[in-house]
């Protein structure tokens, strides 16, 4: 059975070593936060993630969620785990204090996020899409409805869901037939169907506050003429809670997180109000969907760090075989199998897009919060656009390489590996599902490609090119750190020209950008992290000998990823330019 250390020593360095988080203390409203601060919720949380939310892995996912005339009980532990994660207070963490929250950096509630999915995925569903509404709800709901659910979201005692799907309307929200009829008070009565709804049915809080996204009767056809809706399961009136007309029609028996609910919810003049502006239902919903889009890359991260730490507990425990260099140890049956050279592959390729997307994830989560409270106006814009451009690449490389981590994984275990009772094959389970919701991997590739490159002539991608292409120029006449460097420079050039490719070929053909999105993406997400993988063992360099072991791990996952992981970049350039006849001219018949 597999267990979880929060790997909280790699948090420190990259918070305080490799992007100086403190620096967060800057920013208004986080004049408090202290490194002391930040370590004493590391432990906590790692305490609340490693001994109350991880061994509720398995026999969650055993036992699955109940449906029952309507109502979904989830399995046993997670209402009383539910209850101490609220009574500590971690619902709250990145909430505003004017509603009850604690006020803290999104990028502190981002290590909470990956603790929380790597020790139990399905019960970080919860509280996730919670504070997704609460963060659409904050930004956009008028002052009436902020004081009347945001508390409750801040507090835990109330969750949220986001309901976009319907059965014949995924990606494609334009679809939506979910009707919204206006009251003489201002309200609105919802009909309609959703599908897929996450969290949307449970026994954790005793109210759920459902965004919907729905049209009015005089609605504009398509995208314009969709509103988002605050429809609760049950309102308040005065002190008590009043049923609304939404129910649960069921719930999906799924591969995976199985012990998160996936529901059907149906509203029958279900009682709403509006979020933000009436047909301006996705610019306010594109928060909550963002806010998910980060989480879900947040998820694949976790999945692949609990991967990793079982697949290196099981190496060096496994007995297979002798070392092909000799015999490592002789008081042994066999040699453990972490001496085999494919087994250090797997490991070190885990090791490596772990440690690289924690670096990169908290880079984006600190220009999140510099995007949204730096007292300059210009520092703030480029910010929110770094954030606007990187998070299809996090949404969707990371959650590729947590499937690839997971599988990884289970090949370490070998047959061990494909048997329930060990784990492993439940990370590959729940890792494969964030590939998916959220927009698919495929949509995100898009997203980057057609939305985000074009975005004010290119302004979007300068803010990553820049501190790339200035980071190398400056480190030139580093000879020691070359080794690094060097490959970096080659994969960046490739992306540099890529980029090119496809801005000048999208312009006269979208199918061809289109065609070559995913490989772009990917090799958006290799240079990501080989610059962070440069700027770590340029620390690790320079570091002492008291703590040797770590820092010398650095380097030498820093080597392994230039030398063994980066050169991807090579093909998935040459499958860039090599366009996408190969793809589009086939025949449709001939499939």
């Amino acid at each position: 059975m597999l267990t979880y250390t929060p790997p909280i020593r790699d948090m420190q360095f990259v918070l305080y070593e490799l992007l100086d988080a403190l620096q967060l203390n800057q920013l208004p409203g986080y004049e408090d936060v202290n490194q002391e601060l930040i370590d004493s919720i590391l432990e906590e949380a790692g305490k609340l993630t490693s001994e109350v939310l991880q061994p509720l892995n398995h026999s969650g996912d055993e036992q699955g969620c109940l449906f029952s005339n309507g109502k979904v009980s989830t399995p046993e532990g997670f209402k009383a785990a539910y209850k101490q994660f609220c009574d500590g207070g971690w619902a709250a963490l990145a909430c505003d204090p004017e509603y009850g929250g604690s006020g803290l950096p999104k990028t502190i509630n981002t290590l909470l996020e990956e603790m929380i999915c790597s020790a139990n995925l399905s019960f970080g569903i919860y509280p996730g899409l919670s504070f997704g509404a609460y963060s659409a709800i904050s930004r956009y709901a008028n002052e009436s409805l902020k004081q009347t659910y945001l508390p409750k979201l801040a507090d835990g005692n109330w969750s949220g869901t986001m309901c976009l799907t319907e059965p014949h309307c995924g990606t494609d929200l334009g679809l939506c037939r979910t009707k919204a009829e206006v009251q003489a008070d201002g309200s609105y009565k919802l009909t309609g169907s959703k599908i897929f709804i996450s969290a949307g049915e449970h026994d954790l809080t005793e109210n759920i506050i459902h965004l919907v996204l729905a049209r009015t009767p005089d609605a504009p056809e398509g995208i314009k003429g969709i509103s988002l809706f605050l429809v609760p399961k049950k309102y308040p009136d005065d002190d008590a809670l009043i049923d609304n007309r939404v129910s649960c029609g069921g719930i999906e028996h799924k591969m995976g997180i199985k012990a998160s609910s996936t529901c059907q919810i149906n509203f029958d003049e279900a009682s709403g109000w509006l979020i933000g502006d009436l047909h301006k239902g996705m610019r306010a919903m594109f928060t909550m969907m963002n806010q998910a889009r980060l989480a879900v890359g947040v998820q694949g991260l976790g999945l692949a760090e609990a991967a990793y730490q079982g697949s290196v507990s099981y190496a060096r425990e496994r007995l297979q075989g002798r070392s092909l260099s000799g015999v490592k140890h002789p008081e042994k049956a066999a040699d453990p199998i972490i001496v085999h050279p494919d087994v250090r592959r797997m490991l070190l390729t885990q090791k490596a897009y772990v440690e690289g997307c924690r670096a990169f994830g908290l880079w984006v989560a600190i220009q999140l919060d510099t995007s949204r409270k730096h007292s300059d106006k210009t520092v703030r814009q480029d910010a929110d656009e770094f954030v606007q451009l990187t998070t299809p690449v996090v949404k969707a490389f990371f959650t590729d390489l947590g499937f690839e981590c997971t599988n990884l994984g289970m090949q370490v275990l070998g047959g061990h590996g494909f048997i329930r009772e060990n784990g492993m094959e439940q990370l590959v389970r729940d890792a494969r599902i964030a590939q998916i919701y959220e927009g698919t991997n495929g949509i995100q590739a898009l997203d980057l490609i057609g939305r985000k490159m074009p975005q004010k002539a290119g302004r979007y991608l300068r803010h990553f090119f820049h501190p790339i292409q200035n980071y190398l120029e400056n480190q030139q006449a580093n000879t020691e750190l070359s080794e690094f460097t060097g490959p970096l420079s080659k994969a960046f050039g490739r992306l540099q020209k890529a980029s090119q490719q496809i801005a000048l070929t999208g312009l006269k053909n979208p199918e061809a950008a289109a065609a070559v999105a995913s490989d772009y993406l990917r090799l958006f997400g290799l240079v990501a992290l080989g610059y962070m993988w440069c700027k770590m063992a340029e620390i690790a360099l320079l570091q002492p000998d008291e703590e040797s072991g770590f820092y010398k791990g650095k380097l030498h996952t820093a080597r392994f990823f230039m030398q063994k992981l980066l050169p991807q970049s090579s093909s998935l350039f040459a499958s860039i330019m090599a366009g996408e006849s190969s793809i589009m001219h086939l025949e449709e018949s001939s499939f």
